[in-house]
């Protein structure tokens, strides 16, 4: 047994050595690098090796060459760099995205030991541009986009703007990654639901989602459900769209060729998610023509969403919680504080108005913390009412001890009796005490002069 775990890992380095393709995939972690890098690789070989190769046949060959020849591989980066910085003048491509096929082409180099002066090599990048000043879109702009007519969208728009999530989360998401969170109150209200990102990948964190976004989330598998659909918790959230009934949901005529059946759901991807959001951008009238000699616009789709979230939730909550519910790497922060779920609930339920597009359902949740804070009053008011009642009923039982007390030892003596009331509304001769009379000597031994003393007549 031994000897064929030996013989497998022997089996693999060969084919590593054939397939240089596949150390350089092992270095890629997260599903967005995994998604983007391989097609700047692709970028970096076509520029001195067939572009109409594939990928891994271009990889075996650079790496055939470089491997022997360090000043050949120089060579070729050089070439190349001084390439992409002639298309940046021509306005083609962004200073950035040369760093972009730059951090690729060296990726593959150190997964497969090619050592080159790459200190020498980054002398000719482009400076480094700052940063982009898109901006995030506006709740005017949201709300507009939440007309576009696919049953879809609002679904969609309100988890990623309440979650941060990049595009990709999709490719995971399943109905049971999304986990509803109840009031501690009555245990029926939603106040906020748990979102798993990328769930069974390295990369797999949480964050969450609110009120609004679950509820739509909710409404939007009682519809597949409500049409026949098996729903259960293996079922992608975001489907492709399915014939239904005229009456239940107007189709929409400009993509009738892509609905499909019911019983037979398939999967939405983070691409097709991507392209439904610019084609409700297009549609909706939100993104003006760029002016000349411009290639960004005022806020990026996708990008957006996050950058919304990004922006609200920083109102109200730590940076560095932000951050993790974005789902980045927040370097040594990450190895000595981990704050637990309940704390990072508790952080975000401030940011939930922030994060609420419509402003009924912000007005709904804001009653509904007064209702609860009126209960919370009633709570207090109820046990403090509660202990003075206890309090005046211990003093009352107090009170009818010592009057009992004090009762029975004047009547042990012989010479005191009880008086009873002689009332003339008393028909029926029922003895009602009215007193207890004292034996004269004691009635007239109480006599004297109760003399409040003062600084001038201590006694008297």
């Amino acid at each position: 047994m031994e000897d064929e775990h030996i013989l497998i890992l022997h089996d693999r380095e060969e084919e590593d050595k054939k397939n240089p393709y596949s150390s350089f995939m092992y270095g890629l972690k997260a599903p967005e690098t995994r998604r983007q890098w391989p097609a700047r690789l692709k970028k970096f070989f076509d520029f001195g090796i067939n572009p109409k190769l594939d990928l891994q046949k271009q990889a075996a060959i650079f790496y055939e060459k470089a491997s022997s020849n360090e000043k050949w591989a120089i060579f070729y980066i050089e070439k190349f760099i001084e390439f992409q910085k002639g298309r940046v003048v021509k306005r083609e491509i962004e200073s950035t995205t040369i760093r972009n096929y730059y951090k690729a082409a060296k990726l593959f180099c150190d997964m497969n030991d090619i050592t080159l002066n790459w200190k020498r090599l980054s002398k000719g990048l482009p400076k480094q541009k700052q940063a982009s000043n898109d901006r995030a879109p506006t709740i005017e702009e949201i709300k507009k986009l939440m007309d576009y007519p696919d049953k879809r969208i609002k679904p969609i728009l309100l988890t990623m703007l309440s979650s941060g999530i990049r595009k990709e989360a999709w490719d995971y998401l399943k109905w049971k990654h999304i986990v509803p969170i109840f009031s501690s109150h009555d245990n029926i209200t939603i106040i906020a639901a748990k979102i798993i990102v990328y769930a069974g990948d390295n990369e797999e964190y949480f964050s969450f989602i609110t009120p609004e976004a679950y509820t739509l989330l909710k409404e939007w598998m009682e519809f597949r459900s409500f049409h026949g659909e098996q729903i259960s918790g293996n079922s992608w959230v975001m489907r492709n769209l399915f014939t239904v009934s005229e009456r239940t949901w107007k189709r929409d005529p400009n993509h009738s060729n892509y609905l499909g059946d019911i019983n037979e759901p398939v999967k939405l991807s983070s691409d097709g998610v991507k392209s439904m959001i610019e084609r409700a951008i297009h549609a909706q009238g939100l993104w003006s023509p760029l002016k000349e000699g411009s290639r960004r616009r005022e806020w990026k789709g996708m990008h957006g969403f996050r950058k919304f979230f990004k922006t609200q939730a920083e109102h109200v909550m730590k940076s560095l919680h932000v951050e993790m519910m974005l789902g980045h790497n927040t370097g040594l922060a990450k190895n000595y504080y981990r704050p637990s779920e309940r704390e990072l609930l508790e952080e975000y339920m401030k940011a939930i108005d922030h994060l609420t597009i419509n402003e009924e359902n912000r007005l709904s949740k804001q009653v509904q913390e007064l209702k609860e804070k009126n209960q919370d009053s009633e709570y207090v008011i109820k046990g403090k009412l509660q202990e003075k009642e206890e309090q005046i009923k211990k003093l009352q039982e107090s009170v009818s001890f010592l009057s009992d007390k004090f009762n029975a030892f004047l009547l042990s003596q012989p010479e005191n009796k009880i008086i009873y009331r002689e009332d003339e509304d008393n028909k029926n001769n029922d003895k009602i005490v009215k007193g207890i009379e004292l034996e004269p000597e004691l009635n007239n031994k109480a006599r004297g002069e109760v003399v409040i003393p003062s600084s001038n007549n201590k006694k008297k």
